[in-house]
């Protein structure tokens, strides 16, 4: 079998392990191992891909992925990372929730055969009896190591309520189940989860007398120190209901040229030796690459129709890109594709409505090109909003049947966001 830790390692997905030589002879055959999810929302955002990525690579090796969806902990809520408690969903909303993951994670993991699973967690946390929890599995732990631990620390600052001082034990409970019955004894996850990962294997030791392993993953920011998935607009979504396939390929466009390697072998398959030629490149140099890292995610989340789409939408508004000739030649982005398809978002309005003209700071706003009225306003007088290419210089410039194109305008906030105006 390959060493998936080295790969793992090598693409910068190993930030703390459990001793090294024991992980490896535990993946040295055919093995289980776990990452649990939050169903605290319909969709998964791009925070969750490095998790997602380890269970693919995984998988890729020869192993068996377990997906825990946390419908019975996301009734309590994780403390880890958290300054304040989560919003508590109910039975139905995290149900719900379930259902969409696992059609989202389908894309990345192959569920046929129980080549991977995905369970639920409510399953045997729900009809758990608490007296008996408390005596068979609270009385392996210590108050004072869990006070210790870094979750806890953080919260207790702001507040740390009896339901979020649970999860720890919930989570090595999950552990030891998943130990126990589905004889998986590796869990992957955030840095932030050492202590609850740590504390699972200390359960399982004493409960199953048998050794379990850890990876954890580094906490990524941007080089510019921004939470990884996180913009101006807020969360960037998995779901094209709730951040556009054009939106989501112009994120990764717009990556900070430090971060085009490391990202290259975070969230793409393609071989360690073609990205590291990347690292010899600079400035503009690097604009094919941030095309191909675009391309293969925006591929890899919504299908490679909707990455076509994407980039041709793309190279409409900006400009076709060069990719390098002689590097990341795994990519399967068309060099000279000749399939058309129109991924800008578009709002169509009626022509009526445009007759009269619009205010262009109005406009801006309806169609969320900016926050609110106030902030296209702003925009204007700063010179970032255009249309069809063409600064709007005033106020109150008004937008109508004259800016029309073929039937259609385009609408630029700054360099980076579009919006198309379509008359009915």
């Amino acid at each position: 079998m390959s060493d998936v830790f080295d790969t793992l390692n090598k693409r910068g997905f190993v930030a703390q392990a459990t001793d090294i030589e024991d992980l490896k002879l535990y993946l040295s055959k055919p093995a289980s191992c776990y990452i649990g999810f939050d169903p605290t929302a319909s969709s998964l955002h791009v925070g969750s891909l490095v998790p997602i990525m380890a269970l693919a690579h995984m998988q890729r090796a020869g192993h068996r992925p377990i997906v825990v969806v946390g419908g019975g902990t996301g009734l309590v809520g994780d403390p880890s990372g958290k300054t304040e408690m989560r919003r508590l969903l109910t039975l139905e909303q995290i149900e719900s929730n379930v259902d969409s993951l696992r059609v989202q994670l389908s894309r990345f993991l192959d569920f046929s055969d129980n080549k991977s699973l995905l369970v639920n967690n409510a399953d045997w946390l729900v009809e758990l009896r608490y007296i008996e929890f408390l005596r068979d599995i609270g009385k392996h732990f210590s108050v004072n190591r869990m006070l210790a631990a870094e979750s806890y620390k953080i919260r207790l600052e702001a507040g740390l309520n009896f339901i979020e001082f649970n999860y720890m034990l919930l989570q090595s409970y999950d552990f030891y189940h998943l130990a126990k019955d589905y004889d998986c004894c590796l869990q992957m996850g955030g840095d932030d989860q050492w202590g609850n990962i740590v504390a699972g294997i200390d359960l399982i030791r004493k409960k199953l007398r048998r050794s379990a392993h850890c990876i954890t993953f580094p906490l990524l920011t941007t080089a510019s120190g921004a939470k990884m998935g996180k913009t101006a607009a807020g969360a960037v979504w998995l779901s094209p209901e709730k951040t556009s396939s054009f939106d989501f390929y112009q994120f990764w466009i717009n990556t900070d040229d430090r971060d085009v390697e490391r990202f290259l072998k975070l969230y793409t398959f393609l071989p360690v030796a073609e990205i590291a030629a990347v690292s010899a490149l600079e400035g503009k140099e690097l604009n094919g690459c941030k095309s191909v890292l675009a391309f293969e995610v925006t591929k890899l989340v919504h299908g490679r129709g909707a990455a076509l789409a994407a980039i041709e939408a793309a190279s409409s508004v900006f400009g076709e890109r060069r990719l390098p000739p002689d590097m990341l030649s795994s990519s399967d982005i068309p060099r000279a594709s000749g399939e058309k398809a129109d991924a800008v978002p578009t709002t169509i309005l009626s022509k009526e409505r445009l007759e009269g003209g619009i205010c262009a700071f109005e406009l801006f706003a309806e169609i969320a090109l900016c926050d609110s009225k106030s902030a296209a306003r702003r925009l204007i007088e700063q010179g970032g909003a255009y249309v069809n290419e063409e600064r709007i210089g005033e106020i109150d410039f008004r937008i109508d049947l004259s800016h029309l194109r073929e039937g259609s305008l385009l609408l630029k906030a700054g360099k980076k966001k579009v919006h198309r105006i379509k008359v009915d």
